[in-house]
Parts: structure tokens; C-alpha cells; sequence
């Protein structure tokens, strides 16, 4: 009778390891199958300014860019004295709803703005800044593009980068709490940006890398995207010489760039020449694009 005891014991044990064990390896392979799917639907997602398109801080941009087959739109806060437009809430919710309708996402906002009214000397800006981080929390975006060309240039400008590096660093706990990187575009250098980046000591400031406009100003954009790495939060598509392909940025190379850093994201365009109109110039480059940044790699 103990003998039969023990062995029925064991029985039950043995199968009670062989059913764990069945579920613990059905568990890992439905891991492994769902990380393999998130894997391979982890591509690119091509977008325009709506600047670009103009469209700009208006949600009609949403439908033009259904139109054209895109993912996304990036939306500029637009222009104003002491307010921009975006501020307003019911313009968000307005740019939400036409989201939803169109199912477009909204790619990043941009401060382009700023370009006018300088981060490092207007205390307009400032405000603006500050202010733009609760309008991304309120719409669910994470990037949003500080532009520096123009009056906000900050190349040969020691004091107005210290000002700009010290209203950085008392913005970027909020930016960080709020889960929304700032990115920097400006005419500066790898180096450069990696040296303010450093000084401000934030994960909310990040680069936004845009293509033509760092080859237009002498850098290498392809050693650029390496030495950057993980620190360039989003890119725009740009050839300033002629539709994507046929002018001077070689995207093939871009992409290898991208491959070597780890970057899957927004790629949004802001278009040069448009020799086939708005649309179909945006539909020729978006295409181009797409055959090189698929949405599933």
C-alpha cells in the first residue's frame, strides 16, 4: 500500500511538472511569436508639414494628406503676437476629431515660430515653450521641433546658446515628467548639439535631424546620423535640388544610416521643389520614400 502510495504520488507530480512545463513553453512561444510580430511591424511611418501642404495649423491638412497616402501629419503651432493658435483647446480637439476621421496620426508639433521670435532672446518664447509641452500632453504627442534658423540662429553665438542651454535645463524636468521630447533643429553641428544636449543633461532634449538642411550647411548627414545615434528624436525628408531620388540626398544611404543606429519612426517630409504641384509632388515623394523606409521591415 506504500508502495502504491508513492507511486501514484509521483505520478501526479510528474504530471503536474509535465503540464507546467507544457504551459511554460507554449507561453514562450506565444511570447516569442507576438515579439517576432512587433519585430516585423516595426517599420517607418512617412509624413509632411503641414507647412509643406499649406495647410499650416489648420486639421484640414488631415485630408490632404489622406489624400496623398500618407501616415501622419507634423502640425505647427502657428503664428501669433502673444498667443499662438494652437493654444487653443478647441482647436486641438478639433485637429483630434479630424484625426480620427481621416486616421491620420499626428506625427510631432513644431515651434516654427521661434525661428522669428527667438528662444535665446524673447521672452515670449520662453513662455511658449513652456506652454507648448501641456498643448503635446493634451493632443498625445511625445516630439515636438524647436526651430533656431533665421533670428534664433545659434551658429557663432556663445551667449545666445548659454541662454538657450539655461532655458532648457529649467524647462526639461517638466518636458521629462510630461513624456515629451524637445527637438533641437537647427544649422549647428553633430558636435554642437551633442555639446548642448550634454550641458543641459536632459533625455527630453533631443535632435531633430533634418537631411538637407545639415548637408546644405557642409556636414556629412550620413556620419552625422551615426555619430548622433540615439540621440536624434525624429527626421524630416528634405532635397533642396529636386524631387526625392533625383537630387542630391541619397535616401538609400540615409536608410543604412538609420539601419546602423536603430531608428524606426517618423520620417516627415518638408518638400522643396514641387515641380508637379503640391499633391503630386508630395504623392511622388512619399512613394519614392516608401519604397526605401517601408512601414514593415
Amino acid at each position: 500500500m506504500k508502495e502504491h502510495q508513492i507511486t501514484r504520488r509521483r505520478i501526479l507530480v510528474n504530471g503536474a511538472q509535465a503540464l507546467a512545463g507544457l504551459t511554460m513553453a507554449a507561453s514562450c512561444s506565444s511570447f516569442a511569436k507576438e515579439t517576432t510580430e512587433k519585430e516585423i511591424h516595426r517599420g517607418f511611418k512617412i509624413g509632411v508639414c503641414d507647412w509643406t501642404i499649406k495647410k499650416m495649423t489648420d486639421p484640414a491638412s488631415f485630408e490632404v494628406a489622406k489624400r496623398i497616402g500618407l501616415d501622419g501629419v507634423q502640425v505647427d503651432f502657428g503664428r501669433g503676437k502673444d498667443d499662438l493658435l494652437l493654444f487653443d483647446p478647441e482647436l486641438q480637439k478639433k485637429f483630434i476629431a479630424a484625426g480620427k476621421k481621416h486616421k491620420i496620426e499626428i506625427a510631432s508639433l513644431a515651434l516654427g515660430v521661434l525661428n522669428g521670435v527667438p528662444y535665446k532672446s524673447d521672452p515670449r518664447a520662453e513662455r511658449w515653450v513652456d506652454q507648448s509641452i501641456d498643448v503635446c500632453k493634451a493632443m498625445g504627442v511625445k516630439v515636438e521641433l524647436l526651430a533656431f534658423f533665421g533670428k534664433a540662429d545659434l551658429q557663432g553665438d556663445k551667449q545666445g546658446t548659454d541662454v538657450v542651454v539655461e532655458r532648457l535645463k529649467k524647462v526639461s524636468p517638466k518636458a521629462e515628467k510630461a513624456g515629451v521630447v524637445l527637438g533641437i533643429e537647427s544649422t549647428l553641428s553633430a558636435k554642437q548639439h551633442m555639446d548642448i544636449i550634454e550641458r543641459v543633461g536632459s533625455p527630453a532634449v533631443k535632435v531633430y535631424y533634418d537631411v538637407a538642411n545639415s548637408q546644405k550647411n557642409g556636414y556629412d548627414i550620413y556620419k552625422e546620423i551615426r555619430q548622433l545615434g540615439k540621440l536624434i528624436c525624429e527626421f524630416h525628408a528634405k532635397d533642396s535640388d529636386d524631387l526625392y531620388g533625383k537630387g542630391s540626398i541619397d535616401f538609400k544611404k540615409v536608410r543604412e544610416a538609420m539601419d546602423d543606429i536603430g531608428y524606426r519612426g517618423w520620417f516627415v517630409m518638408e518638400g522643396n521643389k514641387m515641380p508637379l504641384g503640391i499633391e503630386e509632388s508630395c504623392r511622388y515623394d512619399a512613394q519614392y520614400l516608401r519604397s526605401i523606409f517601408p512601414a514593415k521591415v
